[in-house]
């Protein structure tokens, strides 16, 4: 797909790697919207950035979690753009969520936001897609989809089932609709890590280094372009994946 003139809207892109995806969508000629849920600050700033490449960018609050604000947003970006044509599904919200446990909360908010919110997202703006005959759906998923990550169970469970909900929709959504996935590695620290975590995770891939969100832009743009992909997975981590085999084999 040609993204100049095209809508894309990024959730959870104002800031971090969904920031990223956005600035790079608009260098690529596409209007961006730039949801987010509290980060209304950083939305802006993303949202000037983004107009200072010669875009127009909407930031639109919303909690995706929420069907009925995700219709609102909907309803909001119609109102000034004729469709969207790329949706990138990739708000989340990082929190440890220990098992067993008494307190379902952060269960619900974490797989709210990851499965439910990419599904209502998808669901409301697939529509606009399939009456304009084209457009193009990228989850953002990680390792996690793959393999456990102890005290993550809820970000875990969220990130395998939004790899599934990305193979379901290729299914239901074709020919029309492209839908795949990026699943990044190490590209940005978090705010917490010392340096001796950030030190240690770069060894834990075969390039012995951290990537750049650029990296994952990079994909993006790949998925974008390649009108004979769909219902695939790229997996852009520097090898993290088999990191724990350098050493040792079994």
């Amino acid at each position: 797909m040609e993204l100049k003139g095209k809508t894309a809207l990024v959730t959870g892109g104002a800031q971090r790697v969904g920031r990223a995806m956005v600035l790079g969508l608009a260098k690529a000629g596409a209007n961006v919207v730039i949801n987010y849920h509290s980060s209304s600050e950083q939305a802006m700033e993303t949202a000037g950035e983004a107009e200072a490449l010669g875009v127009q960018a909407m930031p639109v609050q919303a909690d995706v979690s929420d069907v009925e604000q995700v219709r609102r947003m909907a309803d909001q970006v119609f109102e000034r753009f004729e469709t969207v044509h790329v949706l990138v599904n990739n708000a989340s919200i990082f929190k440890q969520t220990p098992f067993p446990t008494v307190d379902f909360t952060d269960w619900h908010r974490v797989t709210g936001i990851l499965i439910n919110g990419s599904y209502y997202c998808s669901s409301v703006f697939a529509p606009g897609m399939l009456k304009y005959g084209q457009g193009v759906i990228v989850n953002i998923v990680d390792l996690s989809a793959w393999e456990p990550w102890p005290n993550f169970s809820a970000h875990s469970v969220g990130k395998a089932a939004l790899l599934a909900l990305t193979r379901q929709l290729a299914l239901e959504l074709a020919p029309k609709i492209r839908v795949n996935a990026i699943a990044p590695g190490p590209v940005l620290p978090p705010l917490d890590y010392s340096p001796e975590r950030i030190a240690r995770t770069a060894k834990k891939t075969l390039l012995d280094r951290w990537g750049t969100p650029e990296d994952i832009v990079k994909a993006l743009m790949f998925l974008i372009d390649s009108d004979y992909i769909t219902g695939q997975t790229i997996i852009v981590d520097g090898g993290e994946l088999y990191g724990h085999r350098k050493r040792e084999a079994g």
